[in-house]
């Protein structure tokens, strides 16, 4: 909403928090949308939402987006991740399995694993809970070595959030600085929760 009353070009979308406040709420995004808006996510949180309102028109930008459009992936805890607070700059606690998974795959193609012990660390890391998963646990919980692991992080580590993050950044940079406002073929539903919250603004 602050968005559209500052004459915004574009939005995008990579992450937002899940516990303290409410989510992203898809209503937001579509009222966005409906107003001709582009709408882009990728990442994390703007990666599942592209998926999920891509039928609206939201632009999905990015590996974990495609994953995640495609079905190949479907958990949304596949993104969480522990960060610090704003003090902080939020700055990552834990590790996403986004991430492993797309380490994991580079250590494969590199050599530095084998398909078993791929498999073995990224089920690991599944069960761990997300507020507590890192590579050390990771590696204990699957028996690997940790030195092993401080190498296999060193030649193949990849932060796949980071770099869709990146992608959707230089993608937006290149988009008009005035607004251009695209036709929709649907029409945004006002319900009375929304009314109650943006004072009836449709």
């Amino acid at each position: 909403m602050k968005a559209l009353s500052e004459d915004a070009t574009a939005i995008g979308l990579i992450d937002g928090v899940f516990e303290q406040v409410a989510p992203i709420w898809h209503k937001e995004l579509l009222f966005a949308l409906a107003k001709g808006l582009p709408v882009l996510g990728a990442a994390s949180m703007g990666a599942l939402r592209a998926a999920e309102c891509a039928a609206f028109g939201m632009i999905g930008v990015g590996r974990i987006y495609e994953e995640f459009a495609k079905g190949e992936r479907v958990d949304d805890a596949d993104v969480a991740v522990l960060h610090a607070p704003a003090e902080l700059r939020y700055a990552p606690l834990t590790v996403p399995i986004v991430n492993i998974d797309a380490t994991l795959a580079e250590a494969l193609r590199q050599g530095l694993v084998d398909e078993a012990l791929a498999a073995a660390l990224g089920s690991s890391a599944r069960q761990i809970f997300y507020k507590e998963r890192s590579w050390k646990r990771i590696a204990s919980h699957a028996g690997f070595d940790w030195p092993a692991m401080q190498t296999l992080l060193e030649r193949a580590a990849i932060d796949q959030k980071r770099l869709d993050a990146l992608q959707m950044l230089d993608v937006l940079s290149r988009m008009p600085a005035v607004q251009k406002h695209e036709p929709r073929d649907w029409r945004f539903n006002s319900t009375p929760l929304w009314r109650a919250l943006y004072g009836g603004e449709a």
